[in-house]
């Protein structure tokens, strides 16, 4: 059930909840302060392996008409550009390196290596997603417009095909993700302003031949006689990058106890409020280091939520006081191992793919009423808040 108030849903009093947000205001000042040439040193490293592993990758396919060479460059190539989408490309752009007043890695100039040009990802994610996380009717990552994640959400018989589109998702994720900000039920319903619409889709076009020419052209045609299987390792790259990347992003917001709101829960709503509006619509995921790297340390997602601009190498730190908090305050820490958390957010897509009737439902109680299928418009959302990150639009 959708939660329209955090302070009755966790038994918690306005003035328990403002000491909490004071609590987490004072371990963001405590890292900020804190921040400087170990977390410096940090992603410049992450950053030359993530570059020298693209390089061999494409060296290696060189000789990729050898499978062993096919294989290994594969691999290295898949790496990379996992490195490049998680823990560099996302986390530049949130702007949690700016500090360092470095223009190669500040998240106004960084473009990813991925089909989503970087200002239209920072609006959808950075705005919109961070700003009203899990809220049902502002939140456009509920589902990315195509799978029902909430039984508040109404019911279609298109839903029926959920498993058959959460798969498609998954290996052509950054496709999906290219076309997130254009809202395409606004599209739809000729919500959306033509103007804006026909900018962003010529900066969608101009980011996908930049994509296909790199992957598929260039570099396969400096491959020489092994065009064909460079291209073939390319997409295979690609391919186990978007995998990777949909799975790691739906282990942290749809297992269980990753709770959704309604639209009455952020009237009036305070910094504390946020906070903790972010522990309860976030999960964690366990593993070691390397895991954690190679997901863009999201892992920690309640962390990220709760301090996107933040070094992500500082979560590890920050999460033994944030569950230290969770305890003391009876607040929920939902998190698990990976293959755990990826199973309930499956379960959840196959069971919501039918009516409500047809399911249980873990909460009894109703709601008080079906939301709206339609998603807001920024004229009609509040004003963000600034940790959330910056985005600007641009004129072309």
């Amino acid at each position: 059930m959708a939660i329209s108030d955090v302070k009755e849903y966790t038994h918690l009093s306005e003035a328990e909840v403002e000491e909490l947000g004071r609590e987490l205001d004072a371990i963001r000042a405590e890292i900020e302060a804190s921040r400087g040439a170990a977390d410096a040193a940090y992603i410049n490293r992450i950053i030359t392996i993530q570059r020298r592993l693209a390089a061999a990758g494409r060296i290696t396919l060189f000789a990729s008409r050898f499978p062993p060479a096919w294989v290994a460059g594969t691999l290295m190539l898949g790496v990379a550009k996992i490195l490049e989408n998680m823990e560099i490309g996302h986390n530049v752009m949130h702007g949690q390196w700016d500090w360092m007043n470095d223009p190669e890695i500040h998240s106004s100039n960084w473009e990813w290596d991925t089909a989503q040009p970087a200002e239209q990802w920072k609006h959808s994610h950075n705005y919109v997603h961070h700003q009203f996380t899990n809220v049902l009717g502002y939140d456009n990552d509920i589902g990315y417009g195509i799978l029902r994640m909430a039984r508040e959400q109404k019911w279609h018989p298109a839903n029926l095909g959920q498993p058959v589109y959460n798969t498609l998702l998954a290996l052509l994720f950054q496709w999906g993700v290219a076309l997130h900000d254009l809202d395409l039920e606004a599209i739809r319903k000729r919500r959306k302003d033509p103007k804006e619409m026909k900018r962003q889709l010529r900066q969608i076009g101009r980011k996908i031949r930049r994509q296909i020419g790199k992957d598929y052209v260039v570099y396969p045609l400096l491959s020489g006689p092994a065009f064909l299987s460079t291209l073939k390792a390319n997409a295979t790259a690609n391919l186990i990058r978007n995998v990777w990347s949909y799975m790691i992003i739906f282990c942290g917001h749809f297992p269980d106890g990753a709770m959704h709101f309604t639209e009455e829960e952020i009237e009036d709503e305070t910094r504390a409020e946020w906070y903790l509006r972010q522990m309860l619509g976030s999960a964690n995921f366990e593993g070691g280091p390397l895991l954690h790297v190679m997901s863009g340390n999201l892992g920690y997602q309640i962390e990220h939520h709760l301090f996107p601009d933040l070094p992500s190498n500082r979560y590890a730190e920050i999460s033994v006081r944030v569950r230290a908090l969770c305890e003391r305050y009876g607040i929920p820490y939902t998190t698990g191992p990976l293959h755990r958390q990826y199973g309930q957010a499956l379960r959840t897509i196959w069971k919501l793919s039918l009516p409500n009737g047809m399911t249980s439902e873990p909460d009894p109680t109703p709601p008080p009423r079906r939301l709206p299928r339609r998603r807001l418009t920024d004229a009609e959302r509040p004003v963000r808040r600034l940790e959330t990150g910056s985005w600007s639009r641009r004129s072309a």
